[in-house]
Parts: structure tokens; sequence; C-alpha cells
């Protein structure tokens, strides 16, 4: 009697971005370009702000931590998930996170890479009190 087990390995390694330690690991690629579009918008800078780009060879590394601007905005995004989910939690029936109202980039940094930190005030010399 012969008896013969096959045996078959295959590795599998599912789609994923390297590095993402706030986003989740397994985001879409639509998802993903469409937040750092957000990003990008919001601070009004281009993708080597927060990503190293070789010039000479043109090419991308998203992954890298080299840049500093990268791991001040995952703490960023990590401060506006907390706040969020302070104070605009889903289970008060804030469900669509494009109609309640949320701390985005975009509230502090206004188009700008480093908010600005005061107001322009204007002091008006004939209403002085």
């Amino acid at each position: 009697m012969v008896f013969v087990i096959c045996v078959a390995f295959t590795t599998f390694d599912p789609p994923g971005f390297k590095n993402l330690k706030v986003l989740p690991r397994f985001i879409s690629e639509h998802d993903l370009d469409s937040i750092m579009h957000f990003y990008s918008a919001s601070l009004n800078v281009g993708c080597d702000f927060c990503h190293a780009h070789d010039k000479q060879k043109d090419t991308w590394d998203m992954a890298s931590d080299a840049k500093g601007e990268k791991l001040i905005a995952r703490k960023m995004m990590l401060m506006t998930n907390g706040i969020n989910g302070m104070y605009f939690p889903p289970e008060k029936g804030n469900t669509d996170p494009h109609a309640m109202q949320t701390v985005t980039c975009f509230t502090c940094h206004k188009g700008e890479a480093i908010p600005v930190d005061m107001p322009p005030l204007k002091i008006d010399s004939t209403n002085r009190k």
C-alpha cells in the first residue's frame, strides 16, 4: 500500500501600503489618495513636504520616515482623531463625517504649511476704550 501526500505552500502577501501607522494598512488606493489630497490642500503643500523624493532619480519613497514633517503629520492625525472622537463621537448621531462638525487639518492650517498662531489684530485708534 502506497500513500501519497501532496502539500503546496504559497505565500500570500495581501495588498497594502508600507509603514502606515495611523491610517489603516489596507486602505484603498482611492481613499489614501483622497486623504493625501485633502492634506495637501489644507496645508497648500505638495507631496514632497512630507514624503522623500530623490530628485536625481525622480523616485519617491512614500514609506520613508526621513522627513520630520511626516512624523509631525502623524501626531496631528492622532490629535484630530482624538478631538473628534471625544467631542464629535458617532454614537451621538454624528455618522456622516462630511456633514458633522469636526476638526480637520484645515481648521488650523487654513492653507498654510505652518499655521498662524495669532489672528491679525486691527486696532482702531478712534475707538479705544
